[in-house]
């Protein structure tokens, strides 16, 4: 099982080449960013955490201009987008800043997308909240016509073109792998159609969680295929960590805060040596 590192980069923390600086340093795998372009100040929508949102939501960096610092900083660490909000992004000029940042990276990007749980900010970008996973389907299947066809096409309700050429494509073939965000109950009907897998954030039921990735893989099986599962946002504790990873799960990513360098420095110091107390690596 594959250990990372997951925060929000803000102008308040490390910048993210120092992060990704401190996450390869400490023997991560991985180091993952969130995105929100901006949080509307209606507050409409609660967020799924709880009452108050935290700071960073309103800081947080560029995704895919800090996954490049934290890739360029570094040679070995994988960077991913945990997650990218695919319905606030144009998917031909998404498809070409992903693969654009897999060449950039030498192959070490994982895209993570899904559809955002804020439906002012969707809103904000024209896109009508009711329909932002039919959006996110689209745009994603659109992204992958673009990365795996030289003269591509697609024609839906919310993407349309007509033979164009982009290039470069991914370096990794046929394109990073793509997981899938979300809890609701068809993301893993999601996962199946269009993703490689899903990247759940960790709740208080691992039971639940477990019998999901249970059954992801089991229907994953029938399809002939595995598909992998990362966890978002998990704590120390031992005992849930070893049994994550007699559960196969495939990457787990442990929440950093957003804090000032020192403290991240030791924070992600301290994660480590959990890690390789309990992982073994």
């Amino acid at each position: 099982m594959h250990a990372g590192l997951f925060l929000f980069p803000t102008d308040e923390c490390p910048d993210p080449a120092e992060l990704g600086r401190i996450a390869e340093g400490n023997g991560f795998e991985s180091l993952f960013f969130p995105e929100h372009t901006h949080i509307p100040a209606s507050r409409e929508s609660p967020w799924p955490g709880g009452a108050e949102l935290p700071r960073e939501y309103t800081r947080s960096h560029d995704l895919f201009v800090a996954l490049t610092a934290a890739a360029c900083a570094t040679t070995t660490l994988r960077v991913g987008a945990g997650i990218c909000l695919v319905p606030q992004h144009d998917p031909i000029v998404t498809a070409k800043t992903v693969a654009t940042l897999d060449h950039i990276s030498g192959g070490r990007l994982i895209f993570g997308v899904g559809a955002g749980w804020n439906r002012e900010e969707v809103t904000n970008h024209g896109v009508e909240p009711r329909e932002r996973f039919a959006v996110m389907r689209e745009r994603v299947q659109a992204m992958q016509a673009l990365w795996t066809q030289d003269e591509a096409s697609f024609h839906g309700d919310h993407v349309e073109f007509d033979r164009v050429w982009s290039w470069p494509k991914p370096l990794q073939q046929p394109y990073p792998e793509l997981l899938l965000g979300g809890h609701g109950p068809t993301v893993i009907d999601r996962t199946l159609e269009y993703a490689d897998g899903w990247i759940p954030t960790a709740t208080n039921d691992d039971d639940a969680l477990l019998e999901r990735v249970a059954e992801l893989r089991a229907r994953a099986a029938e399809q002939g295929r595995r598909a992998s599962v990362t966890i978002l946002a998990v704590g120390t504790q031992p005992e849930r960590l070893e049994r994550y990873a007699q559960a196969e799960i495939d990457r787990v990513l442990f929440y950093l805060p957003t804090v000032d360098d020192a403290a991240t420095r030791a924070r992600a110091e301290k994660i480590a040596a959990i890690r390789r107390d309990v992982l073994g690596s």
